[in-house]
């Protein structure tokens, strides 16, 4: 029965989360129309750039709360299912290791001079050479699968 005790704590949590989301959706209508009646002049100027400046403070925190949102219901998610949070757990194990392959084994790092003469540094760019062959090596396998489940389809 306790199950069911959760389940209803989270039935009511994702009411309450819908009426914070509309909240913040009333709230960042109200921040864009504020961006936007700056103007682009007044921004470029420095003029505007405190309440740009604020508006982004805002926009980082309701992020912040947003993912930790995320992350509780997905923590409380997996606790009820424990078969899920084992595929999770195979998964996130999964890419970590992928990552790691990317990063050590096929992305290389060169110092570059960048277009506004600061340097990217060789860690910087081989961080993202990992992260190219990364999203390479996933696009790859998720199009296999598609394929693979396509021609599974096809034959039945």
């Amino acid at each position: 029965n306790n199950t069911s005790i959760l389940n209803q704590i989270i039935m009511d949590l994702q009411k309450l989360l819908k009426i914070v989301a509309i909240v913040i959706g009333v709230v960042s209508i109200y921040f864009l129309g504020s961006i936007i009646s700056t103007g682009n002049e007044e921004i470029r100027a420095g003029e505007g750039s405190g309440t740009v400046n604020m508006f982004m403070y805002v926009s980082y925190v309701i992020l912040a709360i947003a993912v930790l949102i995320v992350l509780i219901f997905s923590v409380l998610n997996l606790a009820s299912n424990t078969a899920g949070l084992k595929n999770t757990l195979i998964g996130v194990a999964a890419f970590a290791v992928l990552s790691l392959l990317c990063y050590y084994g096929f992305a290389n790092g060169v110092e570059t001079t960048l277009k506004d003469g600061d340097m990217l540094s060789e860690s910087g760019s081989k961080l993202i050479g990992a992260g190219l062959y990364l999203f390479y090596v996933l696009a790859v396998i998720a199009g296999c699968i598609m394929l693979g489940f396509g021609i599974k389809k096809m034959v039945k």
